[in-house]
């Protein structure tokens, strides 16, 4: 069972806390990861881009030259595709790539994510977190405090809107609700920090 220190927003020690081996402590599965990555990237597609085929480009739809007896070669239109503005043949169309995971298979491959960073030491368990105003520069200096730097996902629950606005101007800083963890966002940044208010609720969601 996968035991961590707990830090006080000063930067000292408290106690230490230990983590469920069913959410933190399970194999990790790549192959699983890989996957739900990959679902999750494919649903942040725009899908926008878009092309114009032979019956949606400008120009006339009667034949160039007659058939036979010119000496250059036959043609229909003057969209066709070899022709210079003519239509794109296969282009991409407005399209929805995303997709769905067996829900079971993604709870199982957020477990996996969230045991890779324990394994890893990229888990602080914080005590609690309060400032004196929802300004930018309280919230960091926390995070000066405590040691921290680089990309930081901070899971917060009770505190997340006092949280919300302090974090809004730290571009490496990512605030996340319990509910709303996600494979994605747990392995791109550098740390994840969880208020200990908020392990035991991830424990019982996640499980």
């Amino acid at each position: 069972m996968p035991t961590f220190k707990v830090t006080n927003a000063d930067g000292s020690q408290a106690k230490t806390v230990e983590l469920g081996e069913r959410v933190f402590g399970t194999p990790v599965d790549r192959t699983l990861l890989h996957a739900a990555v990959n679902m999750q990237r494919a649903s942040f597609r725009q899908g926008t881009s878009s092309t114009k085929g032979r019956g949606e480009v400008a120009g006339s739809g009667k034949k160039p030259w007659k058939q036979k007896h010119t000496g250059r070669a036959r043609s229909g239109s003057v969209r066709s595709p070899i022709w210079r503005h003519g239509g794109i043949v296969f282009g991409p169309k407005p399209r929805d790539y995303s997709y769905r995971m067996p829900r079971k298979m993604y709870r199982s491959a957020l477990r996996s994510a969230l045991s890779s960073r324990a394994s890893a030491g990229d888990i602080m368990i914080l005590s609690s977190i309060s400032l004196p105003e929802q300004k930018t520069r309280h919230l960091a200096k926390v995070l000066t405090d405590i040691g921290l730097s680089g990309s930081i996902l901070i899971v917060a629950g009770d505190d997340y809107v006092s949280l919300e606005r302090a974090s809004r101007n730290l571009t490496d800083v990512k605030l996340s609700k319990v509910e709303d963890l996600n494979v994605y966002d747990i392995l791109r940044y550098e740390k994840l920090m969880i208020l200990q208010s908020e392990v035991e609720k991830i424990q019982e969601f996640w499980s």
